[in-house]
């Protein structure tokens, strides 16, 4: 009997941790999707060199992404302004 309880409490603080892994995956998509959508929109012709640099840093980071997540990423904010739109 002790066993199983301890079972059922090692379940339950998995779950708990499943679902904090969770929302923090599903904020990290936003900022994901948001930072994509940001480079793609920006006009690196009028930026200062600095600026583009970093824009390049955070643009080659979203291309090391696999495509999978980026997609996810991208569907997040595609819902999120369709929502606000």
């Amino acid at each position: 009997m002790p066993n199983t309880i301890l079972r059922e409490q090692e379940v339950s603080m998995l779950r708990g941790e499943m679902e904090i892994l969770m929302k923090e995956r599903q904020c990290l998509l936003d900022a994901t999707g948001a930072a994509a959508v940001f480079v793609a929109k920006l006009d690196s012709s009028i930026l200062p060199n600095s600026v583009c640099q970093a824009a390049k840093m955070l643009s080659s980071s979203l291309n090391n992404l696999p495509e999978e997540t980026l997609k996810d990423a991208l569907e997040r904010v595609k819902s999120e302004f369709a929502v606000r739109a």
